[in-house]
């Protein structure tokens, strides 16, 4: 169980590896899907193109959605691409990257359940019997037969249980037929897709080296800045929270009060935490009414920081967004350039 949670552990920390897993997980959901789903062709000639071509496209579609959903880099893409410019511009670079980055994720499990469709070659079998040309697979005994009826007989050849066109058709080798077309298709498409990520595996960072390495760069800082703003949120929310309890329930009475301050003493005995008072309104760092941490919220949004650590960026608590406030020098580089 240890193992377990310090492997959910690592892949929450790493982003990438957790949509890696997420993505191979998917792909393992598709196969077993597919291998537990229970295929019925109509056989009939005006619903057999349309089912066959739905088990093949609408899954896929369906788990790519359902990969985009999963993956985080939505929400931040959306985010990024919406927010309004403020002080900190967008790079179109970034966002093509973190866009492809969760294009590439969210086809694999589409294109696993393709090629394990057009392999099995049921649903290829299904959709284009009707287009069989009878003249391949006609029993030299039978009868001609007009066309409605030919079209007909044609549509049952995936159903072995119901064929009744013997005489007319050899279901076996139609079926072979179009199986073996079905399962080219299907090595051609798994050929065709592995070749091309190949290619954008291998040979766009060849081209681009400094490009692809900025742009990897600063998709993986937008990711942690998401991060820490929200890991900091919530120990600014959880001080701020448990400052206005503990000021509840001092000001209800002095019975109430004696009682919390003495649990509050006894759980930072067990906890060795020293003067918890202080600590929490530290970790306010000066916000401490319900409109300025709004207006603080709205700040982040309107105008991020730049992306310059050598400036301390004060975001004014009256909304007209960001100022810059130069770091005073320090005091070795003051006394450096004093003695030069």
């Amino acid at each position: 169980m240890d193992k377990f949670r310090l492997m959910f552990q690592f892949l929450q920390s790493n982003q990438e590896s957790f949509m890696n897993g997420i993505c191979s997980i998917m792909a393992l959901a598709s196969a077993q899907l597919y291998s537990a789903f229970e295929f019925s062709c109509p056989c009939l000639p005006e619903y057999n193109y349309a089912y066959g071509i739905g088990i093949l496209v609408v899954p896929p579609i369906w788990f790519f959605l359902l990969g985009l959903v999963l993956n985080n880099n939505v929400s931040m893409l959306a985010e990024e691409w919406r927010r309004p410019t403020g002080r900190r511009r967008k790079d179109p670079a970034v966002l093509r990257y973190m866009f492809c980055s969760m294009t590439q994720r969210s086809l694999i499990a589409p294109v696993l359940w393709i090629s394990v469709t057009l392999m099995d070659g049921k649903s290829f079998l299904c959709a284009f019997s009707v287009d069989l040309d009878p003249r391949r697979f006609r029993n030299r005994s039978g009868a001609p037969l007009p066309q409605d009826d030919l079209v007909h007989v044609l549509a049952k050849v995936p159903c072995k249980d119901i064929f009744d066109g013997h005489a007319v058709v050899s279901q076996e080798a139609a079926a072979r037929y179009l199986r073996c077309i079905s399962q080219a298709c299907g090595w051609t498409f798994l050929l065709l897709t592995t070749l091309i990520a190949f290619l954008v595996r291998a040979i766009r960072p060849c081209f681009t080296q400094a490009a692809f390495l900025k742009t990897k760069y600063w998709s993986h800082y937008v990711d942690i800045e998401r991060k820490m703003f929200e890991e900091t949120c919530t120990e600014h929310a959880k001080s701020f929270a448990r400052i206005c309890i503990q000021r509840y329930f001092e000001s209800v009475g002095g019975e109430m009060s004696n009682f919390h301050s003495q649990w509050t003493q006894g759980k930072n005995d067990d906890e060795d935490k020293g003067d918890e008072g202080s600590g929490e309104e530290d970790k306010l760092m000066g916000v401490c009414v319900l409109e300025d941490m709004n207006k603080v919220l709205w700040n982040w949004h309107r105008c991020k920081p730049p992306l310059d650590v050598r400036k301390k960026d004060v975001c004014h608590a009256n909304g007209n967004g960001c100022v810059n406030k130069a770091e005073p020098p320090r005091k070795e580089w003051v006394t450096y350039y004093s003695k030069v």
